[in-house]
C-alpha cells in the first residue's frame, strides 16, 4: 500500500511540474504574438493561434514525458532534470521562433496569429516539435 501511496505522490510532483511548464509555454507564446492569445483562440477562433499554441503544448508535454520517463532512481534529482529540460525545451523553441522570425519576411507573430489561415503556423508548428524531439533525445 505504501508503494500506491508513494507513487501518487511522485505522480503528483510530476504532474504538478508538468502543469507549470505548460503554463509558461503559454505564457511564452503569448508574449511572442501580438493580441492576447486567449481571446484569439476562444472568443476569435482563430485557427492559426491555435495550432502554434497545441505545438507548443505538444512539444513542452514531449519534453517533460521524456524527462520522466527516463528519470534518475533519485526522486529529487528527476524532478530537477524535468524541470531543467523543460526549461531549456521552452527556450529553445523560443529561440527557434526569433531565428524563423529573423529569415522570413514580415513579423512571424503577427503572421501567425492573423485569421485568414496561413501556411507559416504550419512550419513554426513543425519547428516546435522539431525542436522539443531534439531536446527530448538529449535525455536519454
Amino acid at each position: 500500500m505504501s508503494d500506491i501511496v508513494n507513487g501518487l505522490g511522485r505522480a503528483g510532483a510530476y504532474g504538478a511540474l508538468g502543469v507549470v511548464l505548460l503554463i509558461l509555454g503559454i505564457v511564452l507564446v503569448d508574449l511572442l504574438t501580438p493580441g492576447k492569445l486567449g481571446r484569439q483562440i476562444w472568443e476569435d477562433r482563430n485557427r492559426n493561434a491555435a495550432i502554434l499554441l497545441s505545438s507548443a503544448l505538444l512539444g513542452i508535454g514531449g519534453i517533460v514525458f521524456t524527462s520522466i520517463w527516463t528519470t534518475y532512481e533519485n526522486f529529487g534529482k528527476g524532478l530537477v532534470s524535468t524541470a531543467a529540460f523543460g526549461l531549456l525545451g521552452l527556450v529553445m523553441m523560443a529561440v527557434a521562433f526569433l531565428v524563423v522570425d529573423l529569415v522570413t519576411p514580415g513579423k512571424l507573430g503577427a503572421t501567425l496569429v492573423d485569421p485568414q489561415p496561413h501556411p507559416a503556423v504550419w512550419v513554426t508548428a513543425s519547428c516546435n516539435i522539431a525542436v522539443s524531439a531534439i531536446v527530448s533525445a538529449s535525455i536519454a
